[in-house]
């Protein structure tokens, strides 16, 4: 029987979670303004969803990967004949991705990460100070 959460447990989830969504952002930025020869071969942005997962031995609940989920939004249409990918009609399609609303998620990621860092750390001094008072 695995052993009930406890404060470092909840923080390193809440830490890999936010690295996953840092990594979903930045694979999207990567993938940003990339053809496609047809409209299925084109990229679509990537976002994770997380669920809630409870400890009953515990009380608390922390954060659980439910998968990656691929965007629906429609690729862009071009039309550029020049370019090796393009069809028969000259189109080719650019992956849906809008780089600022990635940036933003690979900030606000980052910023909560570092909340998980100095929670973790306050919780290790605490217990660094409740030892030495003993």
């Amino acid at each position: 029987m695995p052993a009930p959460m406890n404060v470092f447990t909840i923080v390193q989830r809440g830490m890999s979670a936010q690295m996953v969504r840092m990594n979903a952002a930045a694979s999207n930025l990567s993938n940003a303004g990339s053809v496609a020869g047809s409209e299925d071969e084109a990229y679509r942005p990537v976002r994770p969803v997380f669920g809630e997962e409870l400890d009953r031995a515990s009380g608390n609940s922390t954060v659980k990967l439910n998968g990656i989920a691929r965007s629906d939004a429609a690729p862009v249409k071009r039309h550029d004949p020049g370019h090796p990918l393009a069809d028969e009609n000259g189109d080719v399609w650019e992956a849906p991705v809008d780089e600022t609303a990635e940036m933003v998620e690979i900030m606000e990621s980052a910023r909560q990460y570092q909340n998980l860092v100095e929670a973790m750390q306050t919780a290790k001094q605490l217990m660094l100070e409740t030892m030495r008072m003993k």
